[in-house]
């Protein structure tokens, strides 16, 4: 089944897991590094210019997003809070980082975790805490290395293949694919792996 991404509509803004939409349904959760190119990243995938806020100061993303595909709220998009680089007080950041692992612990709706990384820096420690997580509840992730057109094709090339070689223990659980905003690299092969989660029943 393929999903019309350019439908999808905001829903709700929330501060913690207690406060998003009822848990049915299904959700794939988008996470990653403030400055990763996360919020670019899914506006591209929609197809839309600022469904997901896009700011000059990383870590603007405080809240859990969610997103609808249109009039089906049983079928949701999620923008989760930026983690590691935001310039907010040590507190802050770490009730951040609970609301984020809650989630990603204890949504029964999620079925999917989208994994927003720069290709220039993958695999920092919060992205590798965040592998964890979802490694303890067998949790299927599918990373972008954004930026790619940053870097020359070979180059491009080597750090997905040096993404995928340290990523073989999880390698059942985990897919890797290079994207770009700028030139919507990727795209297609992003919403194929959206469709199949997005395709459970619940």
């Amino acid at each position: 089944m393929a999903f019309n991404y350019s439908l999808a509509r905001f829903l709700t803004s929330a501060p913690t897991l207690a406060r998003c939409p009822e848990d049915s349904g299904v959700e794939v959760a988008f996470a990653g590094r403030s400055n990763a190119g996360k919020s670019s990243a899914i506006n591209t995938i929609t197809q839309q210019k600022a469904l997901a806020r896009t700011s000059k100061t990383p870590g603007r993303t405080q809240l859990i997003n969610v997103f609808s595909l249109g009039e089906d709220s049983e079928r949701r998009l999620v923008d989760l809070p930026g983690y590691g680089y935001a310039k907010v007080p040590e507190k802050v950041k770490l009730e951040w980082q609970r609301h984020l692992a809650e989630y990603l612990q204890k949504r029964a709706s999620l079925k999917g975790l989208v994994l927003v990384m720069d290709v220039r820096h993958p695999l920092t420690e919060f992205d590798l805490a965040l592998l964890d997580v979802a490694d303890e509840r067998d949790l299927p992730v599918h990373i972008l290395l954004t930026k790619a057109d940053k870097l020359k094709q070979g180059a491009a090339k080597n750090a997905l293949q040096q993404v995928r070689s340290r990523l073989r223990e999880w390698e059942d659980l985990v897919s890797v694919q290079l994207f770009s905003a700028l030139k919507r690299q990727g795209v297609d092969e992003a919403h194929r792996r959206l469709d199949g989660w997005l395709a459970h029943e619940g």
